[in-house]
């Protein structure tokens, strides 16, 4: 796609789609102009519990079993540390549910793309090695401390990484201040 379409790319990954963008960037070498990727979910200390290494499995057999809800429940409490009355709310009142149900089926993937970044085990520095693509590293400043840990050692093992912390934004603000994010997004992207 990106031959078909000029031959170079700029990358952008929001999430676990951040390991998708900065594994793009790793393959596409020089044909990667720059990358933002915003609050990589990496969990490299103790500043959050480490992903339990058999929550896709668990996953795996609620989708089997017809039980998509069941499924985002497991995602969101275990996964993501949302207590389990946040996540009865969020059944009720959040309007995506049926449709966060419906991709249910995709949970495992985004867990497979984030493997060994969820451990509370320093980041896999040969994965992403690029020693002169620019990259952004953006978190949010209200975001939980685990965000920034991991944004803070990511920059470390990117030598041409920087990291900011965005004022007032939080890991929803592709969705809640998609304004205020692609503002940033664009200026770092088109800065010569």
């Amino acid at each position: 796609m990106v031959d078909a379409s000029g031959g170079s790319a700029f990358l952008f990954g929001s999430s676990s789609g951040s390991a998708l963008a900065l594994d793009a960037a790793a393959r596409l070498g020089a044909k990667a102009k720059k990358a933002y990727v915003f609050e990589p979910p990496f969990i490299v200390n103790s500043s959050r519990p480490p992903m339990d290494p058999m929550l896709s499995s668990a996953i795996d057999r609620q989708i089997a079993a017809g039980d998509r809800g069941e499924a985002v429940r497991l995602f969101f409490t275990k996964g993501m540390g949302i207590p389990s009355f946040g996540v009865t709310m969020m059944r009720f009142l959040m309007p995506g549910w049926k449709k966060m149900c419906a991709m249910a089926h995709t949970i495992p993937y985004d867990l497979a793309i984030l493997d060994r970044t969820q451990a509370g085990q320093p980041l896999p520095a040969e994965r992403w090695k690029n020693d002169s693509l620019p990259i952004k590293v953006a978190v949010g400043s209200r975001s939980e401390p685990f965000f920034h840990s991991g944004a803070k050692e990511l920059v470390q093992i990117l030598p041409s990484a920087q990291y900011e912390a965005l004022r007032g934004l939080n890991h929803g603000a592709l969705l809640l201040a998609p304004a205020a994010l692609g503002k940033d997004v664009q200026e770092f992207l088109l800065q010569n």
